[in-house]
């Protein structure tokens, strides 16, 4: 048995099918990376959902993550602030705070 989930998984269509939910009302903000033909992940504006998810932040695995623009608001000036910067540790260090 495998300790990689992903080993023992059926073939799934390509990341870049996967990036895009099926919603074409989604208006795309930003994608991260885009140097590649992997499925970067990316975000989205969706101007028909309700005020708390309204953003959608779709990653290279076809998951989503929706939240308000106020959410999206305070992680972006958390991580301007540095407080984010704990999570670029290297690998095998879990970079926490106290």
């Amino acid at each position: 048995m495998s300790l990689d989930p992903r080993a023992d998984a059926p073939s799934t269509p390509p990341a870049s099918a996967l990036i895009r939910p099926g919603h074409p009302e989604l208006c795309s903000i930003k994608v991260f990376c885009g140097d590649c033909n992997c499925g970067c992940p990316e975000l989205f504006l969706d101007p028909k959902a309700d005020q708390a998810r309204r953003i959608v932040l779709a990653d290279d695995f076809g998951q989503r993550v929706q939240m308000s623009v106020e959410q999206l608001g305070a992680l972006v000036r958390e991580a301007k602030a540095g407080e984010l910067d704990h999570l670029l540790a290297p690998p095998g260090r879990c970079g926490g705070a106290g």
